[in-house]
């Protein structure tokens, strides 16, 4: 047997999500065989030196987008490039979005992102479906799609008005057929009858730069539509993912829902987490824009740590990407318009550095952590544990060898994604995967040489009702059932609406109202006699057709002045 199919990791520490232990690490055939010290192994093994190194679980990147057709073009990096560089940082696996078209089959779609993945993709991979519009058809395909294909995760945008956006009553809707068929029902954030209303007026007044994406989706535009998403969510029974949190309010309504019982996860983005959005305000147009994504990156600088500390504490869930590269050539399409723009930034190769940076190195996460949020609770979310997520015997062999001490400085110069741009550029990082494993070789090497092939990585399906997420639901179907109030039924009268309406009685004669409405005034200074009545049952009173008469001070009290002196 070919020793690329035989690799023993010897000498390091194992990390999973709840342990840590030294232990050997034996691979054969794509998948882990030992674990332990002393193993009995046959010959022609490559072996590989782990010493004061960490032995993880390949990385799981939740959000990718890779050659994505959007606004008029196509994002740069393919599934080749954008596999390459994942495998490069030390992520094994990617899950990526299917975006239809208004009005098209999302069976179709499938198998045009299957084509368009399958010859190139260097690491394994498995899809998440959007729906960007609804009828009956869309949720019987919404069942084959899970069945049939394995994806058992659908996505909905509350943004992109007239292109992709639902509205609150499809999407309950379609939260209710996610929960039928056992899927994760996920959520762009974002309110978009609002951003396109304050997208107009920013243009009104002359605001046409990328600082115009960040002023026209402002902070609670994402926090108010990610409070109704978990609403709605709530309201179907139906747990929910909510992509790229970006913003301290959008992630304290995630917060407080868990905190609440609810069945809810958060996913924050590498870029989120490394850098902020007041590069938005950049004299330099190329670089404002190399950032522009939505939502958009958030001003307030305090934002990536706030996130990072939502995800070491369990607010939050995995860490994503939303990889989504556009050149310098193709972010100029909105040079006039910052709404033609084109959304997106890199992060797929970057994303396991970023984190253990801001989160391992700074304090914020322990190495257990970090498994759980690149790689582990993404394999528990979306049903591949433990397949996927950890190093045990029997998982597949997606494997990093990680050096917590060695530092790199990322650029677009040396990065091994297709986009002429960093949003990271200059930061460096302490986390480098020395080693990556994938599906049982070796595809990257001490030195950070990649050595890839094209459509190696396979299709991973997913099975529907994941325990991680749906055992709760299940529970709460048969407690939460609505019940009548049983009662007598009603047997009085029911008003006919269908009936003719009958003429109102008069209250009294029109020629005893008029008699009144005729009285003359008996008081011979012209005033109203106080002794006459003005009662009519007509209503009206007697001098209601006198104008008023002015007000006159008086200056002696009622029954004259006193004449009694103290």
């Amino acid at each position: 047997m070919a020793a690329q199919n035989r690799v023993l990791i010897q000498g390091g520490k194992v990390v999973n999500d709840d342990c840590s232990f030294d232990a050997d690490v034996y691979v054969e055939d794509g998948v882990i065989s030992q674990i332990g010290k002393n193993l009995q192994l046959p010959g022609g093994v490559k072996v590989i030196d782990a010493k004061e190194k960490l032995v993880i679980p390949g990385g799981i990147d939740t959000h990718t987008h890779m050659q994505m057709p959007f606004m008029g073009t196509v994002a740069v990096d393919d599934f080749y490039t954008g596999t390459k560089a994942a495998l490069a940082g030390g992520t094994t696996m990617i899950l990526d979005f299917i975006i239809p078209k208004r009005g098209q089959s999302l069976l179709e779609a499938y198998d045009q992102w299957k084509a368009w993945a399958e010859p190139k993709v260097c690491c394994d991979y498995s899809f998440h479906m959007a729906v960007t519009w609804w009828n009956d058809k869309v949720g019987e395909e919404m069942e084959t799609i899970t069945k049939e294909r394995g994806i058992n995760s659908f996505k909905m945008f509350m943004a992109y008005k007239d292109v992709m956006m639902l509205t609150d009553a499809e999407i309950y809707q379609v939260f209710c057929r996610c929960k039928e068929i056992g899927g994760l029902a996920q959520v762009h954030a974002e309110n978009g009858d609002l951003i396109d209303e304050c997208s107009k007026k920013l243009i009104a007044l002359g605001i046409t730069g990328p600082e115009g994406h960040a002023m026209c989706r402002p902070e609670e535009v994402e926090g108010e539509a990610t409070n109704r998403a978990v609403t709605i969510a709530n309201r179907a029974n139906c747990p929910l993912y909510v992509v790229h949190v970006m913003s301290k309010s959008a992630a304290d309504v995630v917060s407080d829902a868990r905190k609440q019982g609810k069945v809810v996860f958060g996913e924050p983005i590498a870029a989120g987490l490394g850098v902020d959005g007041t590069n938005y305000w950049d004299k330099d147009w190329r670089h404002a824009a190399g950032y522009v994504m939505g939502p958009p990156l958030r001003e307030d600088t305090t934002t990536p740590a706030y996130l990072m500390d939502l995800l070491a504490n369990g607010d939050l869930t995995c860490v994503g990407t939303d990889n989504c590269t556009f050149n310098a050539n193709q972010k100029a399409l909105g040079k006039d318009d910052f709404r033609k723009i084109p959304n997106g930034v890199n992060g797929v190769e970057d994303r396991m550095s970023i984190v253990w940076e801001k989160g391992v190195h700074s304090g914020k996460l322990d190495e257990n952590k970090f498994v759980a949020v690149t790689s582990t609770n993404a394999a528990k979310v979306f049903n591949l544990y433990p397949r996927k997520g950890r190093i045990a015997v029997g998982s597949d062999a997606d494997i990093v060898v990680w050096d917590p001490q060695a530092t790199r400085k990322i650029s677009a110069a040396t990065h091994h994604q297709a986009v002429d741009f960093n949003i990271f550029e200059g930061q460096v990082c302490h986390g480098v995967p020395v080693y990556v494993i994938s599906g049982g070789k070796v595809v990257v090497e001490d030195g950070g040489h990649v050595m890839v092939t094209q459509g190696a990585g396979k299709y991973i399906p997913r099975k529907p009702f994941s325990d991680y997420v749906y055992k709760r639901i299940k529970v709460r179907d048969g407690l939460l059932q609505p019940k009548a109030v049983e009662r007598e039924p009603y047997k009085g009268p029911v008003i006919d609406l269908n009936a003719q309406p009958q003429e109102e009685p008069k209250r009294v004669a029109p020629s005893i109202a008029a008699e009144f409405e005729n009285r003359p005034i008996s008081s011979r200074h012209g005033h109203r006699d106080l002794h006459a009545s003005g009662f009519s049952l007509s209503g009206r009173q007697v001098d209601d057709n006198m104008g008023n008469t002015p007000h006159k001070r008086v200056l002696a009290p009622p029954g004259g002045a006193s004449s009694i002196q103290f």
